[in-house]
């Protein structure tokens, strides 16, 4: 029964997002919804973005096992992401009537870090993509008993069949509905496992360092500097990515974008405790669960002691959680690469060839993505380096190009460039201090040479028009 309700379940969000897809006439219905979505689709979109097997699965276990502080990275940095979005970007952003955040290097610095930033941002979500798939495997292995590799790919298969027709519209819809469920379902589901016993007796059991959420006494300035970098992967680095701007210029308003932004970070931070106050009761009431896999606790409570019931509103919460993320992850980078690094490619292109091109590189995106999710299964690790990437490599530019006066192409390609090399280097070197310090210090550093040696070399007036959406 629980497996027919979850399978039902899954068809009727692939036929709602199928449904959806009737709207798409153009690529704007396709990557931005027409720029028509309300403040209630808008919140639930934007909460979405993140929502997924990193906050359900990777962020309880790392509650589990970290205490408190296994929160700081995810959810407590999604929303301060959130938050900083929607006070200090997203009007700005919207008003530029981007079709794509690549779109904004070309439009601030030229051509040429168009294409930089548009590499790197297509890379930073492969990762991103992998975990979804990842978590999507996870859920059918303890549902269906398939294993991992059969769960990816089906999981994957029918993520990709609505995005690959309804883009943004169907994303937008069916993250609407979703995002019902993973509220109503993570409620009803931490009432019930809280009735088994109060959550003051649980609490008293744990150990003090267990609620720090901050080093201890002594720490030294690298550690310092490393719990830091814990606030700034997804905090900072998710800033510049495709998803969050696609959600931001969906909205029908200004005001909606930032409204949304705020609203759903609100929502982040309440909601996400919840799977974090099941991963508590996991391991103080069945300690054997953390004995396993830790991504697996929170699944393997609720499938050993509850009713079906509880059972169909969990998984019915979690899977709408990774489908609603993977589909938007996909949409992403698959957008930045059709729009920004395919199209300048062809001579003459119609919005009906560029919506295929769209389309096309849906699948694209969904190929490699599946690679690293089969060479790699642990969900915190690959969405970590997803953001971390984009914060060496982008953020320096995007806030130069939004609040400095002047623009220089060469600062903004010596930033992208210089951060993500000094950060790979000191990740495959091993570094005491965390690796996005360096290649964060490296990006401003390569802004700042650019400025010195190319002062004013590109201003916006001097830079290619963009067609409007």
């Amino acid at each position: 029964m629980l497996v027919f309700f979850v399978l039902l379940y899954l068809v009727l969000n692939v036929l709602v997002g199928l449904w959806a897809a009737r709207r798409v006439h153009n690529t704007s219905d396709f990557m931005l919804a027409g720029r028509a979505l309300p403040l209630p689709m808008a919140t639930a979109v934007v909460f979405a973005t993140w929502f997924g097997s990193e906050t359900i699965l990777g962020a309880s276990a790392e509650v589990a096992e970290e205490g408190l502080m296994g929160m700081v990275e995810d959810p407590l940095g999604a929303a301060l992401c959130l938050v900083l979005v929607g006070l200090f970007f997203a009007r700005k952003l919207y008003r530029m009537n981007l079709l794509t955040f690549g779109d904004f290097y070309r439009i601030k610095f030229g051509r040429s870090a168009e294409v930089v930033a548009s590499v790197c941002l297509v890379v930073s979500y492969f990762g991103w993509v992998a975990a979804q798939m990842v978590a999507l495997g996870i859920a059918f292995n303890l549902l269906l008993g398939t294993t991992l590799v059969q769960g990816v790919l089906a999981g994957s298969f029918l993520v990709v069949l609505y995005t690959y027709f309804g883009g943004m519209w169907s994303v937008s819809v069916t993250d609407y509905v979703q995002t019902i469920m993973i509220i109503l379902g993570l409620l009803v589901v931490t009432w019930w496992v809280m009735r088994e016993k109060p959550l003051a007796e649980v609490a008293a059991t744990l150990p003090p360092d267990f609620y720090r959420l901050t080093p201890k006494e002594g720490t030294t300035f690298s550690g310092w500097l490393n719990y830091l970098a814990l606030w700034m992967t997804i905090g900072l680095g998710s800033i510049p990515q495709q998803d969050v701007f696609q959600r931001v210029m969906a909205s029908k308003s200004e005001n909606v974008a930032v409204g949304a932004s705020l609203l759903a970070a609100f929502l982040y931070v309440t909601v996400a405790l919840l799977p974090l106050i099941l991963a508590i009761y996991a391991k103080v009431l069945h300690p054997e669960l953390a004995s396993k896999d830790a991504q697996m606790l929170v699944p393997s409570l609720i499938l050993g002691s509850s009713p079906l019931l509880i059972k169909v509103l969990f998984f019915g919460a979690l899977i709408s959680a990774i489908i609603s993320t993977a589909s938007g992850a996909i949409l992403a980078p698959a957008s930045i690469l059709s729009e920004n690094l395919l199209r300048p490619l062809f001579k003459e292109m119609t919005d009906k060839k560029l919506l295929a091109l769209s389309r096309a590189s849906v699948l694209v995106v969904a190929v490699i993505s599946l690679g690293f999710a089969l060479s790699r299964s642990n969900i915190h690790e690959l969405v970590s380096e997803s953001s971390a990437l984009s914060l060496v490599s982008l953020l320096v530019p995007l806030v130069a190009g939004i609040y400095l006066k002047q623009a220089s192409a060469r600062a903004a390609i010596l930033s992208m460039v210089l951060g993500m090399g000094t950060w790979l280097f000191c990740r495959i070197s091993g570094t005491e201090v965390e690796p996005l310090w360096y290649g964060l210090a490296g990006s401003v550093l390569g802004y700042l040479a650019g400025m010195v040696t190319q002062p004013l070399a590109l201003t916006q007036r001097e830079s290619e028009p963009l067609d409007t959406v």
